[in-house]
């Protein structure tokens, strides 16, 4: 069986990245319109038209094997790509190089919740070779993760589909496209509540650097006040795409003031000398009396044979949050210049590798330095007085806060949508009132809930598996069932395996949906 999904591209040695480059880790929910500069140049205009626009086809409208072609001839290239022995023309109206879109979707996946993974791993385990059996579901969790987006790109080159809905509507039925529509708009909202969540710790912990003690609450209090209600109640955001860049930035820093907290011994446990013998004692690392006692580091013995515990389907929750970035996937499709399937999966497969690798090592060095007490944050477990992790939490903040508009204005457009009030009817007071209200009510109960393993682990479990692994298996299904004889043996033999991962998903979800409560 030829699965047409690049994961060989994990091994690819080469990565090149574009400065001019602006995309978000936004959920489109409303076709998306193609680009006429370079690569995602239609992403400012793309945000401000989130919303769940009903597809252009009834569910009656045939499925095709081939992507539809560019109305203007002039403006499109045509490429053949033979998928599963079935041939598929897609048009090349896309300007997006393969690099362009590799940075781009890497910046998409790798967000904030990768800070909560050493939690997860301290979930089943407290013994250093943890890690092994992590790092292999990192991989794996990755690998599907990669066939459901490499899935949804496909559906759209079958469909004509430009959006997560419109694939939906096309392949499925345009009578239960509500159903993704619904997904996407809980799953922003969890994604800024998880952000508001970050804020007020990494707030706290900022001002009590500079010498300022308070409150979680009162700093997220601050925080929405005076920057993130102002840039919500924005209507153009394009002016915050330069810093769209500081989410990649902040994470590969993070990554690498970890790894020199972690080989310097500044978080290590002191260990006094052994009398009678020529052991001597180990000092404390140097930052280790200033962290809070259930955070400093907590080791045992329960190694890579804990992983057989029911707590690993914590971890594997939180990744399912972790890798989310396919509500995007019918964009990264769409954009991506002489879009063949072929090139379409070797941006996937090589995007989901460096993800992976940038997966396990946060993931596994923040585990190694403080064990089963990692934070759901792993940044709460280091000092406030440690100035290169301070720094970290800068860097996040600020990428947190110029991100979270973005974000915003998906749940704000989708909860507008299911409320069925007309976009013509969404006036400058309409919107403020929604904001106003939205914000307010994700305020409340971030400033109520501290545990954000626990948000991150149950949106996985239930929206993320969903949106990563049922859907796309859904719709893909239904596709190759639309194609009819025109279907390869290859495509109908790929339908076990892609229910199979279907169920996987949801197997994960029940799984992990019940462990995420017992974080509370």
């Amino acid at each position: 069986m030829r699965f047409q999904i690049a994961i060989a591209a994990f091994a690819a040695t080469t990565f090149t990245t574009s400065s001019s480059s602006s995309a978000f880790q936004t959920p489109l929910h409303s076709p998306i319109s193609r680009p006429s500069s370079n690569a995602f140049s239609s992403e400012k205009s793309a945000i401000l038209r989130l919303s769940f626009a009903p597809a252009k086809s009834s569910s009656s409208a045939p499925l095709r094997a081939e992507a539809s072609s560019s109305s203007s001839a002039s403006s499109s290239s045509e490429e053949d790509d033979v998928v599963g022995g079935t041939t598929t023309t897609t048009s090349g109206t896309g300007t997006a190089s393969i690099p362009n879109e590799i940075f781009n979707l890497v910046k998409s996946i790798v967000g904030a919740g990768v800070l909560s993974l050493p939690a997860g791993i301290g979930a089943f385990g407290n013994a250093p070779s943890a890690i092994l059996p992590a790092t292999l579901l990192i991989g794996t969790i990755g690998f599907f993760s990669a066939y459901g987006f490499s899935l949804i790109g496909r559906v759209c080159s079958y469909t004509g589909g430009q959006s997560y809905r419109d694939a939906w509507s096309q392949s499925v039925g345009d009578s239960t496209s509500w159903i993704p529509a619904v997904t996407c708009t809980f799953k922003t909202c969890f994604a800024i509540l998880s952000y508001s969540m970050i804020l007020a710790d990494t707030g706290k912990a900022l001002l009590s650097t500079a010498g300022l003690q308070t409150t979680r609450t009162a700093a997220l209090l601050g925080i929405t006040g005076t920057a993130l209600l102002p840039l919500c109640l924005l209507k153009n955001l394009s002016s915050l795409a330069p810093f769209s860049l500081l989410g990649i930035g902040g994470m590969f820093y993070t990554t690498i003031a970890m790894a020199a907290r972690y080989l310097g011994g500044a978080y290590k446990l002191g260990a006094p000398a052994v009398k009678g013998s020529k052991v001597a004692a180990v000092p404390a690392g140097k930052y280790l009396a200033d962290v809070a006692t259930n955070f400093q580091p907590r080791f045992g013995n329960l190694g890579a044979s804990a992983a057989m515990s029911p707590n690993t389907f914590i971890l594997v929750s939180m990744l399912s949050t972790a890798y989310m970035a396919h509500f995007n996937a019918p964009k990264f499709f769409v954009e991506l210049k002489d879009n063949t399937i072929k090139r379409y999966n070797t941006v996937v497969g090589t995007s989901f590798g460096i993800s992976v690798l940038l997966f396990a090592l946060v993931g596994s060095l923040g585990f190694l330095t403080f064990g089963s007490a990692s934070s759901g944050l792993i940044l709460n477990n280091y000092s406030g007085k440690d100035a290169l992790m301070s720094l970290s939490r800068v860097a996040v903040a600020v990428s947190i806060v110029f991100s979270y508009p973005l974000i915003f204005a998906g749940a704000r457009d989708g909860w507008l949508d299911l409320l069925k009030v007309p976009v013509d009817e969404r006036t400058d007071s309409v919107l403020n009132k929604a904001t106003l209200a939205i914000l307010a009510g994700v305020t409340v109960v971030a400033s109520q809930l501290k545990e954000l393993a626990f948000i991150m682990s149950l949106a996985g479990a239930t929206l993320g598996n969903a949106l990563i692994y049922v859907y796309p298996a859904l719709m893909f299904r239904s596709a190759v069932k639309g194609m009819g004889e025109k279907a390869s043996k290859g495509l109908k033999r790929e339908v076990p395996f892609a229910m199979f991962s279907a169920g996987l998903g949801v197997v994960m979800g029940c799984i992990g949906a019940k462990m995420a409560f017992g974080l509370l």
